[in-house]
C-alpha cells in the first residue's frame, strides 16, 4: 500500500474511531510497526491526529456548547449513569467541590444521602442537596444565569479560603492533545482554583465529550487525575488513555 494511501486509510479509521493504535494499523495495512510510526509522525506534522503511547488520537474538533436548558436534555443516560459511578468516590466525611453546569445535577442526586461538606457555586447543585443529610457551603458573588451559579471576585474569595479534600470537575470537552476543557468564562475561576488546591481531583465527563476540544484549558490531562465516563466510551478511546498511564473508570 502506497503512502498517500495509507494516510488516508489511518485518517479515516481515526475519524470512525477516535483512536488507533501501531499494532492494529500494522495488521491491518500489512505493513511493519516502523512504517506506521513513520506515517503517524508525518500525519501530526500535518495536524491530522495526535501521536499517544503505542498510537493515535484524533486531533480533537470543536464540541458544540449549547445553552443550559438545552444540555439538561442532552444525554441523560449517561449522565445519569456516570454520576452513580462517581458517586461511589465519595466516602462519608469527606470535603468535597462539586462544579456547575447539567451533570452536578445528576451527581447531586446521587450523593444527596451522604455525610459529606459540599462546596459549590451552583445553585441548581445547592438546590438539590439543601435539606438534607449533606452540609452544603454556597460560594455567593454575581449570579450568572448562563451557568446558574455564583461567579466573580466574591465566589473566588470564598473559595480561596477553603479546604477541598476532593473536587469534581465536570467540563465540555476532554483530549490528551488539548487537555481538560470548557467553554464559560464565568465558571472558569472557581474550576481551576479547585483544581489548583484539592487533594484529589475527580473529572467527570460523558463519552461524547473525550477527544474533543473547548474554548478555556482548565488543565492538563495528568496520571493524578481520575476520570470518569459512561460505558458508551469507544474502546479504542479507553485504551489510549489507559495505555497513556491515565486512570479513568466507565462503569
Amino acid at each position: 500500500m502506497l503512502a498517500n494511501k495509507r494516510h488516508g486509510y489511518i485518517l479515516n479509521l481515526i475519524k470512525e474511531k477516535g483512536a488507533v493504535t501501531v499494532s492494529e494499523l500494522s495488521e491491518k495495512m500489512n505493513v511493519s510497526v516502523e512504517t506506521v510510526r513513520r506515517d503517524l509522525l508525518v500525519l501530526e506534522k500535518e495536524n491530522a491526529l495526535t501521536r499517544v503511547h503505542g498510537g493515535a488520537v484524533s486531533i480533537g474538533e470543536m464540541i458544540s456548547y449549547h445553552s443550559l436548558s438545552a444540555r439538561k436534555e442532552e444525554n441523560v443516560e449517561e449522565k445519569i449513569e456516570l454520576s452513580t459511578v462517581a458517586a461511589k468516590l465519595v466516602d462519608d466525611g469527606d470535603i468535597i467541590y462539586v462544579d456547575s453546569g447539567t451533570t452536578p445535577i445528576h451527581f447531586a442526586r446521587a450523593i444527596k444521602d451522604k455525610k459529606v461538606t459540599v462546596i459549590t457555586c451552583s445553585i441548581e447543585v445547592f438546590n438539590e442537596l439543601k435539606g438534607g443529610s449533606v452540609k452544603v457551603i454556597l460560594c455567593g458573588g454575581e449570579y450568572s444565569a448562563e451557568v446558574a451559579s455564583f461567579c466573580g471576585p466574591l465566589a473566588l474569595n470564598t473559595l480561596s479560603k477553603l479546604c477541598i479534600g476532593k473536587a469534581f470537575i465536570f467540563p465540555s470537552a476532554i483530549s490528551l492533545r488539548h487537555g481538560v476543557c470548557d467553554f464559560s468564562s464565568a465558571d472558569y475561576p472557581a474550576q481551576v482554583e479547585a483544581i489548583s488546591k484539592a487533594e484529589k481531583v475527580y473529572v467527570l465527563a460523558s463519552s461524547n465529550k473525550f477527544e474533543k476540544n473547548g474554548l478555556l484549558k482548565l488543565c492538563d490531562v495528568q496520571a493524578e487525575h481520575v476520570y470518569v465516563t459512561d460505558s458508551k466510551i469507544k474502546k479504542e478511546i479507553l485504551n489510549a488513555y489507559r495505555e497513556n498511564g491515565l486512570k479513568i473508570i466507565s462503569e
